[in-house]
């Protein structure tokens, strides 16, 4: 929970000079607040990616989040999860997040010794034995020519009957489509309080970052991946999750 003062986010309130979108100690201090008002159907996401990881949890399995931000979907996987034996990976290429996430599970005892948090670079990162896996919003920020290759690592690394979970901010190949849905989710950051300055320079900052796709794009390459049955389970304007299954 973000109801309080000093976490909101308020850091492309002011007029700044253009930069790339930076996962710093900054954007980690308010980041769950920025998350929360700034993807539509998030905390429905998190608390679904929770649901299917309890279905699909194996005994003396591995459940990886990767890109885990703060941790909204490793803890709401090992919050539902029954399984009596298996672990979990959090795993991202920021110190900022990792060492908040740290922290808050430090000051959880229910976690206690539950999840491992590693600091590393997703193309370097090991996957094995794995029965959940997720991308929750992480592809889109991964380098259009490594994503076939990191997905071929995870699928590799996960267990038959095994889930992948890839939620994504997506293009469409209408562009009339395309623009009503940029157009609905700006309304919908105003109705969540952000000013049209902090929407524009926002959308700047991450323009050579998050680089979204279509989900014919999406399905195309999960496939091809190997994934066997793979569709969308949530969409909101052009917000989508996904789930492939090994």
């Amino acid at each position: 929970m973000t109801d309080s003062s000093q976490n909101k986010d308020r850091i492309f309130a002011e007029k700044m000079l253009p930069g790339d979108f930076v996962f710093d100690d900054k954007v980690a201090s308010v980041f769950e607040d920025m998350i929360n008002r700034s993807v539509p159907g998030y905390s429905t996401i998190i608390a679904m990616i929770g649901v299917l990881a309890e279905r699909y949890c194996q005994e003396q399995s591995r459940i990886y989040d990767l890109g885990c931000s703060l941790g909204g979907a490793t803890l709401a996987a090992v919050d539902k999860v029954s399984c009596q034996r298996f672990s979990t990976i959090a795993i991202d290429n920021s110190p900022a997040m990792i060492d908040r996430l740290q922290a808050k599970l430090d000051r959880l005892p229910q976690f206690a010794g539950k999840v491992d948090c590693r600091c590393e670079d997703l193309v370097d990162s090991q996957i094995e034995n794995a029965s959940v896996v997720v991308l929750n919003f992480t592809l889109q920020f991964i380098p259009l020519s490594q994503r076939a290759a990191l997905l071929s690592k995870i699928y590799e690394g996960m267990k038959p009957g095994g889930i992948l979970i890839v939620s994504e901010k997506i293009s469409f190949p209408d562009e009339k489509l395309n623009q009503l849905f940029i157009e609905m989710y700006h309304s919908f950051k105003e109705t969540m309080g952000y000013s049209k300055l902090e929407i524009s320079q926002k959308r700047s900052a991450l323009e050579k970052v998050l680089l979204p796709e279509t989900l014919e794009v999406h399905r195309d390459r999960l496939k091809s991946t190997g994934f066997q049955s793979v569709d969308v389970w949530f969409q909101c304007f052009n917000f989508a999750s996904m789930v492939a299954f090994k």
